[in-house]
């Protein structure tokens, strides 16, 4: 099984890739003794999301890149592909849910993507890329579940490890499970010593239920104020990779991620937005006594109407 997944060396070799567009952002102490932060949302486009999406269209052949690129996205994976595109001259189609938060969809469009809506769900805005890209004649670029998107994500990962050299335990979210699928494998493949712990809202808890069954499963719906992390069904290739390296799946409620993203400006004057602060508030609600924890802030894309509500109530 581990000779299938993502390796070492190309997460090593995406690292390299990035460089100098991604982002290395920092690692800041927080105001919960043991608690440290690692802030995807400073990234250039305000989520991690640029690392796989970069990684991935760079290593496309310049005709194939030339023809366009599409994605499906609730909002940061879509921001992310756009300026990819840009940076690489490539044309870019932008598949959004028509509840995508304007912040978002206004992020893809700064980056010159075309933005296009389908219905409310991840099945939704698929097929509705998968339509364009076959008319068109585009590459898609999945949101997770693809090994160099995998690859980009875990540099996270690699950085965490060369920042804070004593961590003990990350704490990742998880949506599709693009990003702690390579995060994981970064750190489990280099110090499997550390525990990886994922968090996911309750109103989506896609992963914790799927390895429950032993097997990706599909929920009927799902609801949380994480809008980055509503996925209905965990992708083959993250679901493999977790069940591989990830050591434990936590759910949290809206109420503390609300809680998590006042904490956050509060104590460190830092702007999550309600998925990029679903892993402090997992640290937050189970209380347990840390030592070297590292929780990662993955995006700060909300609205401010929306911020100003979580940080004023």
């Amino acid at each position: 099984m581990l000779e299938t997944l993502v390796s070492l060396d190309d997460i090593t070799a995406a690292e390299a890739r990035v460089r100098g567009v991604a982002r290395r952002t920092p690692i800041l102490p927080s105001a919960l003794p043991g608690l440290f932060l690692k802030c995807e949302n400073m990234q250039p486009m305000g989520a991690f999301k640029m690392r796989g999406a970069y990684n991935m269209v760079a290593q496309l052949a310049p005709e194939v890149r030339g023809r366009g690129v599409i994605t499906y996205s609730s909002g940061n994976h879509g921001q992310a592909v756009a300026m990819a595109a840009q940076l690489l001259s490539a044309p870019a189609v932008i598949v959004m849910p028509e509840t995508a938060p304007a912040v978002k969809v206004e992020g893809a469009r700064s980056y010159g993507a075309e933005v296009v809506f389908a219905g409310r769900t991840s099945f939704d805005r698929k097929y509705k890329a998968e339509e364009i890209a076959a008319a068109r004649g585009l590459t898609i670029v999945p949101p997770f579940d693809h090994e160099w998107i995998i690859a980009g994500q875990g540099t996270v990962g690699l950085e965490i490890l060369e920042q804070h050299s004593e961590v003990r335990a990350v704490f990742v979210p998880v949506g599709g499970g693009g990003l702690i699928s390579g995060v994981a494998t970064a750190i489990k493949r280099t110090r499997p010593d550390i525990r990886v712990i994922g968090v996911e809202p309750a109103g989506a808890a896609k992963m914790s239920t799927s390895l429950a069954a032993g097997e990706p499963v599909t929920l009927p719906r799902t609801a949380s104020i994480a809008d980055g992390l509503l996925t209905l069904r965990p992708g083959d290739l993250t679901f493999a990779h977790v069940k591989a390296f990830v050591d434990e799946v936590l759910t949290v409620t809206d109420e503390q991620i609300a809680a998590a993203v006042k904490w956050l400006y509060a104590t460190a004057k830092i702007v999550a937005e309600p998925s990029g602060a679903a892993t402090t508030a997992a640290v937050l609600a189970h209380g347990e006594p840390l030592k070297h924890a590292v929780a990662v802030v993955s995006g700060g894309n909300v609205a401010p109407a929306d911020f100003a509500k979580y940080i004023t109530a």
